[in-house]
């Protein structure tokens, strides 16, 4: 018959999963952060206004971004030692041979694996969407040369497109989006040359997106000291298309997680799909549970190391394993931004899949 776990064994097997995965978390990420500056550098090799505390700077505002996925191999891996060293030391026998069952010694891992889980979601997302959202402005003023923005809020949609000759900035109250279809209505356009220098404004009730132009009906177009024009039907030049208005809204890995439910309501309102914000947002509230996945495969694959002692092979298998699933989560996440399979379910299986065979295979090793 078992026994109940002390507070004091509690706490050394939960310390000690907790130094190893922050340990390991660290050198994770200064692996990333060495590769992502070499990286940056290959780029800002052939531009040279960008100089290196410009290369370091981007690399540690995209090291908070990479961190969040690394969080369940860390764990994997922390959990992995932490029951390697429990049974070198034969630390696991003497507590398993005093009736300690491995349910009893995992509960403190996993409660802190669920306690990173959901500081992750809640803390660690919000700093990384921030720091993220300044690292994409400087790779696209910087190493892309863009000036096109777009902005969605509740009063409207803000774009702005450039040419050779300047810039437009582009309002509009209501958006209707259909397959390739985009129409704006009640448009406003202000018109620049260079960065600055203003040259007029149009004012439509509506403006259609099509091959090159912004088709425009009953246009007013203003300049300065000069009589307002009406036209009934207005082209205005554009490079945009649907693509790449889609591509412009904020990524969702740049939105927090605070902010993400108003952004998607906001966007499906508007007209435009949120399949890919959406299918974001319930990935990190399947972060905790994928986490704990990780810490059942690592015990799964170290207790049978425990019983077949030195078997590198079995410790081999638990990281390979872990690969897996986060290939696994990479197929099904495409599989739900295709529209193929549920948002939920999408953000969900892979997490639950992992858990559930983790019960499985330690039930089975434990009273089987």
């Amino acid at each position: 018959m078992a026994i109940r776990l002390s507070s004091t064994l509690s706490f050394y097997i939960g310390r000690n999963f907790l130094v190893g995965f922050l340990m390991l978390f660290g050198i994770f990420l200064m692996i990333i952060l060495m590769f992502d500056v070499i990286e940056l550098m290959r780029r800002a090799s052939s531009k040279s206004h960008i100089t290196f505390t410009l290369v370091l700077e981007m690399a540690l505002l995209k090291l908070p971004h990479m961190g969040q996925q690394l969080f369940p191999f860390a764990a994997l891996f922390g959990a992995m030692a932490v029951f390697w060293r429990l049974t070198r030391y034969h630390e696991l026998v003497v507590t398993r041979a005093a009736g300690v069952s491995a349910w009893q010694f995992l509960f403190p891992v996993v409660t802190i694996a669920l306690l990173l889980g959901v500081l992750k979601i809640t803390t660690l997302n919000p700093l990384a969407a921030v720091l993220l959202t300044r690292y994409e402005r400087l790779e696209s003023t910087e190493f892309k040369g863009e000036v096109s923005f777009l902005a969605l809020s509740k009063s409207g949609l803000w774009l702005r497109q450039a040419n050779q000759n300047g810039q437009s900035v582009i309002f509009a109250t209501h958006v209707f989006q259909e397959r390739t279809l985009v129409e704006l209505k009640n448009v406003l356009v202000f018109i620049y040359e260079g960065d600055s220098k203003f040259l007029g404004r149009i004012d439509a009730d509506s403006a259609r997106l099509e091959d090159g132009f912004w088709h425009m009906k009953n246009a007013r177009i203003s300049a300065p000291e000069q009589p307002t024009q009406f036209d009934k039907e207005y082209w205005l030049a554009t490079d945009l298309t649907l693509d790449k208005i889609q591509d412009s809204f904020a990524t969702p890995e740049t939105m927090s997680f605070w902010a993400l439910p108003e952004f998607i309501e906001t966007l499906e309102k508007s007209g435009f799909s949120a399949v890919r914000h959406r299918l974001y947002w319930n990935s990190l509230l399947a972060a905790p549970l994928m986490i704990c996945a990780m810490i059942l495969i690592a015990a799964t694959f170290t207790l049978r190391h425990s019983r077949r002692s030195g078997n590198t092979v079995v410790v081999a298998g638990g990281i390979l394993a872990g690969f897996v699933v986060y290939f696994f989560q990479d197929i099904v996440f495409a599989l739900g931004l295709s529209n193929s399979i549920p948002v939920a379910l999408a953000a969900w299986a892979p997490a639950s899949i992992a858990t559930l065979l983790g019960l499985a295979m330690l039930l089975h090793l434990e009273d089987g």
